[in-house]
């Protein structure tokens, strides 16, 4: 059983965090006559020094990089724990579980050494983004690529980085990628479209350098506020929620991400409603977490993705635990070698995360338009303790949106405190799926929200309204355009969006049900894993038919 769940958590991690790593950028062709500046997320690929490609997820892959590759999972946790399990079986005799931590980061790192950064978070190994992006980039910067056309679209000018280092020091670069386009077009100012890790970086360079060439900003999916699954993960809040599993299975089933037959998940909802999973992850937490958990959660993170820019994304509330839980108390061995990579991070969290809220309402009120896009309706990554907060996958609505009062996958906001916002005059702000209020983002007019589409995933639809905002001669808001503050995935067109109504808000591919989810009493327990045995035969019998 616990073998199950490992290799389901690890399909699921490996798929949700690639897919921003290697998604094609789908561009809206929106015409301005001020340049844009796309800043994305992790979607840029890493080489080394020779112009090979390296991946954070290329070695969990049988036949890497030719057509019908298959996850590996379970081969790679039997090689992992083949290898490590001597050093464990030493430290339950002797209480020194030290060995079996460096054990799990120095097999856990064949992996992953190929982008793991230095002690000092530093690419030391002469790995980079890639050699046709930075001839791109020296391009973009001598030519106005205006041109004849008479206009800018919206990829003209893209900004490529490497998305594992210090956002600070990109800031830098994208400091000095600005200054010259605006030089070069004459324009005198440009527009920022950022995404996901990009908006730490444009947080950053906010910060740094003011908005004296910036007309406007554009974030969507941001995780400058900080992305759940990541900051409560390296902070040591994980948890292992089996529900979510199954929720997280269908998600990723209804959008492609990938194709389990109905009958597995099935079969994993019998095996979850029945207890197992919840008295395997009791097992874990309350028998070996002590010795085990906090210490292979440090090595995993050390060898795999201890990257400044996804400690970026952890939040100011989770940060000093953070450190404590993944490089030891003050003094320790780990605190001594990664000094460097400490410094960089905590830097960051002082003069930037902690002031996101002042840095983007001062980029506002220096006349700068800003708009906002925040996406959910799927499954957070169950990794996480806040795991049933509304999400995109990656990052919860709460947090894109930078402040809005949201409900719980089982609980939409209450009738009480809808009934009080409407005597306040700020009933609008309500999404007709009762999940939102926007009235308490940072940017309650000009921020937007859609749902059914994943973090990964910029659609036609928000490039176009982000675009358009942004590049206006004015701040445009909600009431300026045709499409709702609330909307969803028109069904016909999924690069499309339709204004979200009571009939058509209900998106999720599930059905959160917290007396399902979680019954109290021993008559409930057993209605429900009935209910999950009958569905079960329903689709053995069918199973059987089409043999």
């Amino acid at each position: 059983m616990k073998k199950i769940i490992s290799v389901l958590l690890a399909l699921i991690m490996v798929c949700y965090l690639a897919v921003p790593a290697f998604a094609g950028i789908d561009i809206y062709a929106v015409r301005s006559q001020i340049p844009i500046v796309v800043v994305s997320g992790d979607g840029g690929k890493i080489v080394d020094k020779d112009g090979n490609q390296l991946s954070k997820f290329s070695k969990f892959f049988t036949n890497t990089g030719e057509e019908g590759s298959k996850f590996d999972a379970k081969e790679i946790l039997e090689s992992i724990a083949k290898m490590t399990w001597p050093y464990f079986y030493n430290g339950v005799l002797t209480g020194d579980y030290e060995p079996y931590y460096d054990a799990v980061q120095t097999e856990v790192g064949k992996y992953f050494g190929d982008m793991v950064l230095d002690e000092n978070g530093e690419a030391s190994n002469g790995s980079g983004i890639e050699p046709w992006a930075q001839d791109q980039m020296y391009y973009s910067t001598h030519w106005d690529r205006r041109g004849d056309k008479g206009y800018y679209e919206t990829d003209d000018y893209h900004f490529w980085y490497d998305w594992r280092l210090d956002p600070i020091e990109i800031a830098d670069q994208l400091h000095d990628f600005i200054e010259s386009i605006s030089n070069v077009t004459g324009a005198g100012e440009v527009s920022i479209l950022c995404r996901c890790l990009g908006t730490n970086v444009v947080a950053a360079y906010l910060n740094k350098y003011g908005t004296e060439h910036i007309h406007g900003v554009g974030f969507d999916g941001a995780v400058c506020m900080g992305a759940e699954p990541l900051s409560e993960g390296i902070s040591g809040k994980f948890m292992i929620d089996g529900d979510g599993i199954g929720r997280i299975l269908q998600d990723g089933n209804n959008i492609g991400l990938f194709n389990i037959d109905p009958l597995v998940i099935a079969t994993y909802d019998l095996v979850e409603k029945s207890g197992l999973i919840d008295e395997v992850s009791h097992l874990t937490f309350d028998v070996v977490y002590k010795h085990v958990v906090q210490g292979v959660a440090s090595a995993l993170t050390l060898a795999a993705v201890s990257y400044p820019g996804y400690w970026a994304c952890v939040k100011p509330a989770d940060f000093d635990r953070g450190i404590n839980y993944i490089f030891g108390a003050e003094g320790s061995a780990k605190r001594v070698k990664y000094a460097g990579l400490i410094e960089k991070i905590t830097t960051y969290n002082e003069t930037v995360k902690k002031h996101i809220p002042e840095i983007l309402t001062k980029t506002k009120n220096s006349g700068v338009n800003v708009g906002v896009i925040a996406k959910y309706g799927l499954q957070l990554l169950p990794i996480c303790e806040s795991d049933n907060m509304i999400a995109d996958s990656f990052v919860s609505a709460e947090s894109s949106s930078f402040g809005a009062t949201t409900g719980t996958i089982y609980k939409p906001l209450s009738e009480s405190y809808i009934a009080s916002q409407e005597a306040k005059g700020l009933g609008k702000y309500i999404s007709p799926d009762k999940q939102i209020d926007a009235s308490t983002c940072l940017f309650p007019d000009s921020t937007w929200f859609v749902k059914g589409v994943k973090h990964s995933e910029w659609t036609d639809a928000e490039n176009k309204l982000l675009t358009t905002v942004i590049t206006a001669d004015r701040q445009l808001t909600v009431d300026d355009f045709d499409e709702t503050q609330f909307m969803v995935r028109n069904p016909d067109d999924g690069n499309r969006m339709i204004p979200m109504t009571e009939e058509n808000c209900n998106t999720e591919n599930w059905v959160a049900d917290e007396k399902t989810d979680h019954p109290k009493t021993i008559f409930g327990k057993l209605r429900v894993f009935f209910k999950a045995l009958i569905e079960w035969f329903k689709l053995v019998i069918e199973k059987i038919k089409t043999k």
